[in-house]
């Protein structure tokens, strides 16, 4: 099956007062129809600023972009503003990380449902309300026609979060891009959202890209996953892969510091330590090396290649150590 998104050697810079920023330096990726990307990492690590891009959300005249990213043939970071608009909402839908700052507070939830529908949907107001009360009652909030009415903020964040779903699949994109849609939710909630946007997923057959910084998160409803690190991706296979055999030194210190079921309740969690570098001034070679527990005489000085853990293999890292064990076995 050919891909519907093939990003390649995407790079995002940021020209600021205090310097260039390297959001994202050189990640490729692909999604097929159907399948879910996830992309995990810590904050800071240019997960969401990459898809944001892709949607042409960044562009800017202090930015500066190269790469690919093609969508159905289309290389979207070379189309016009108009195409995008064309594109955005429609055949590719974002759900934003924090649905209270998405929502205009001075508008009701139903005015920006039928604003969504009918940008792309030559029909009338009243069949686009319509459609708004079909797409909250698929979303799980009762009593639609009323909730047409409310405004954002007499909604609770999980309501919120909904809503932005139900927007988002308005026009039942090809491609959802998901950006940390649990982030703030009890785990209650945050179960359901995510059981919400897979049934919704699997009924229309969208591909999705989720975005969080909770491997957690990505085990539930990822078919493929992309760890980034400052910038890069350091580690990208199928979920079960990466899971079961992780290889890159932080993918594994990611999974040490959340809590598992299999795992002994005496063994405390392991923080992974320090911070996240600059990306205006990152460290030379790896840039993990200065937190990482397996760094070595090279790390600092060179930059590892993203390569298969064993020939043919899908299953993609980007550390020395790893490539050492390799030309060992060879």
């Amino acid at each position: 099956m050919s891909a519907l998104l093939t990003v390649n050697d995407l790079k995002v810079s940021f020209n600021t007062d205090d310097g260039v920023v390297r959001a994202v330096d050189g990640i490729s990726y692909s999604v097929e129809p159907g399948a879910t990307l996830g992309i995990v990492g810590e904050s800071g690590s240019g997960k969401t600023v990459g898809t944001m891009t892709i949607m042409g959300l960044t562009r800017a005249a202090n930015t500066e972009i190269s790469g690919q990213a093609i969508f159905d043939g289309e290389d979207l970071l070379r189309a016009s503003e108009q195409q995008m608009r064309a594109i955005r909402g429609d055949e590719i839908a974002m759900i934003f990380q924090d649905p209270l700052a998405s929502l205009h507070p001075f508008f009701t939830i139903g005015a920006q449902l039928v604003e969504a529908i009918r940008v792309h949907n030559d029909v009338s107001k009243a069949a686009a309300r319509t459609r708004s009360a079909e797409l909250l009652t698929m979303v799980g909030l009762s009593d639609p026609k009323q909730r047409l009415s409310s405004y954002p903020h007499q909604f609770s964040g999980g309501m919120r979060q909904r809503v932005m779903i139900a927007m988002a699949l308005a026009n039942e994109p090809r491609l959802l891009i998901a950006d940390e849609p649990t982030t703030a939710l009890d785990v209650t909630v945050q179960a359901q959202i995510l059981e919400l946007i897979a049934e919704l997923q699997a009924q229309s057959g969208t591909a999705m890209i989720i975005i969080t910084h909770d491997l957690g998160v990505v085990a539930e409803v990822a078919d493929e996953i992309a760890v980034m690190y400052a910038g890069r991706i350091v580690e990208q296979g199928s979920a079960t892969e990466l899971f079961s055999s992780p290889q890159h030194p932080y993918t594994r210190a990611l999974l040490d510091s959340i809590p598992r079921l299999d795992r002994d309740r005496s063994r405390a969690l392991e923080p992974i330590a320090g911070r996240p570098p600059s990306l205006i001034s990152p460290p030379s070679g790896c840039a993990f090396h200065p937190r990482c527990p397996l760094a070595f005489g090279r790390c600092p000085d060179e930059l590892p290649a993203l390569e298969p853990t064993a020939p043919g293999s899908q299953h993609l890292v980007a550390c020395l150590l790893s490539s050492e064990s390799r030309s060992a076995e060879r």
